[in-house]
C-alpha cells in the first residue's frame, strides 16, 4: 500500500509501505476513509521527538470501516464505521477502569515504531488496530467523518484540558494557542459555562475561528495579553489558563497570566528539560499546574452529545484535505500555517 512515512527530519513521503495483517486474536484491519494530520505530528516532523525509524507510517487520528476482525474481538465485525483514539487501551487495567485510558498498561502510540517495535499509523488505506474491541470506537449513523476524526484527539484533548482547569460558571479563562486543540479547548470552556474566555494567538484567522466560538480573541502581536487579562479581573489574573502550544515561552506566559490560586492546564506537548518559572514562585503564588495525555477512548462515548449540538463547528475546523500522494505539500502547509490552514485531512 502507499502511505505516508517518515523518512527523516523535515522529510515525509507517499511511499509504499507493507499492508497490515492481522497479527493477535484481538487485532482488527480497519480500512482508512480519513486521517488527520495532528500538531504532534510536527514534533517528529522537526525532531523534537527522536528514534522513530525511517519508513514509519505517520499519523495517530483516523477513521473508517473495520475490514477484518481476529477471532477474539468482540462487539466488532467487518463494516462496522469506528473512530480509532491515538493510543490503544485494555479497557480493564487499574488505568482503564479509572477513566485514564491514556495510561492504560498496554497501551501503545500508533505512528511510532522505533527499533522495529511499535504501532505503524493511520495516514495510509489501512492500518492495523490492536486490542480493537476495547480501543475502536463504534461510531452512529448520525455522526459524519469530520466530527468523528475530532474525536480522535483534538476535541477530547481540548475537553480534557478544560475539564484539569475546572472550567465552570463565573470564571474568567485564557486560552493561548487557537490551533486546533485550542480551539476545541474554548468550546470545550463555553459549555462548561464559562463566563469570560480570552483567547490569545497571533494569527487573525484563528483568533476569528476563536471569535465565533464565543470568545475574545487577543492578538499578540498588537496587544499586551497581560493588560487585557488584568483589566478584566481588577488585576488579579486568569482563574485558569488552558495551555495549547507547547513551549516554553507559552508556559511562562501561562504563569504570567494566571492569577494567585489560579490554574494553568497544559494540553501542549513540551519537550524541554525544565520548568520556565521556578519551585518557589509556584509556591508563592499557590499555583496549580495540571498536565498529562488526554484520555481519549474514556472520554468518546460522553462527548457524542457535544458532538450532535456542534458539529458544524466541528466539520469547519477541517480546512483542508488532500490525498495520500499530495503528503509533503500538505505537512508544509500545516506547519507553516499558511492559506489560513487549521487541520488537515488525508483522503487515502
Amino acid at each position: 500500500m502507499k502511505a505516508l512515512t517518515f523518512q527523516g527530519i523535515g522529510d515525509i513521503r507517499c511511499e509504499e509501505a507493507p499492508d497490515p495483517r492481522l497479527e493477535h486474536e484481538r487485532d482488527a484491519i480497519v480500512r482508512v476513509e480519513f486521517a488527520g494530520l495532528c500538531g504532534s505530528d510536527l514534533h517528529v516532523y522537526h525532531g523534537r521527538e527522536e528514534g522513530i525509524d525511517r519508513g514509519t507510517v505517520m499519523g495517530h487520528e483516523f477513521v473508517g470501516r473495520v475490514l477484518e476482525a481476529g477471532a477474539a474481538v468482540r462487539g466488532l465485525a467487518a463494516g462496522d464505521r469506528v473512530a480509532c483514539p491515538f493510543t490503544t487501551n485494555c479497557g480493564a487495567c487499574y488505568y482503564c477502569s479509572r477513566g485514564l485510558s491514556a495510561r492504560c498498561v498496554s497501551g501503545r502510540l500508533f505512528g511510532w515504531v522505533r527499533g522495529g517495535v511499535g504501532l505503524h499509523g493511520g495516514q495510509a488505506p489501512f492500518v492495523r488496530v490492536p486490542l480493537a474491541d476495547t480501543t475502536l470506537f463504534r461510531l452512529p449513523d448520525d455522526v459524519d467523518l469530520p466530527e468523528a476524526l475530532l474525536l480522535c484527539d483534538v476535541l477530547p484533548t481540548g475537553d480534557h484540558c478544560a475539564a484539569m482547569a475546572e472550567v465552570g460558571a463565573g470564571r474568567t479563562v485564557a486560552v493561548l494557542g487557537c490551533g486546533p486543540v485550542g480551539l476545541m479547548a474554548i468550546l470545550a470552556a463555553r459549555e462548561r459555562g464559562a463566563e469570560r474566555i480570552h483567547a490569545l494567538d497571533s494569527i487573525a484567522e484563528r483568533l476569528a475561528r476563536a471569535g465565533a466560538l464565543g470568545a475574545s480573541p487577543v492578538d499578540l502581536r498588537r496587544i499586551d495579553p497581560i493588560a487585557v487579562i488584568h483589566a478584566d479581573t481588577d488585576g488579579r489574573g486568569a482563574d485558569a489558563v488552558l495551555e495549547a502550544v507547547g513551549s516554553p515561552q507559552a508556559a511562562r506566559m501561562a504563569f504570567d497570566l494566571v492569577r494567585p490560586g489560579g490554574i494553568i492546564s497544559t494540553a501542549g506537548v513540551h519537550h524541554e528539560a525544565t520548568f520556565p518559572f521556578s519551585p518557589a514562585q509556584a509556591y508563592d503564588r499557590n499555583l496549580t499546574w495540571r498536565i498529562g495525555r488526554s484520555p481519549a477512548r474514556s472520554l468518546m462515548e460522553g462527548l457524542l452529545p457535544l458532538v450532535r449540538r456542534r458539529r458544524k463547528d466541528l466539520a469547519a475546523l477541517i480546512t483542508h484535505r488532500f490525498p495520500l500522494a499530495e503528503g509533503r505539500e500538505a505537512y508544509a502547509l500545516f506547519d507553516g500555517k499558511r492559506d489560513g490552514c487549521v487541520k488537515v485531512a488525508f483522503v487515502p
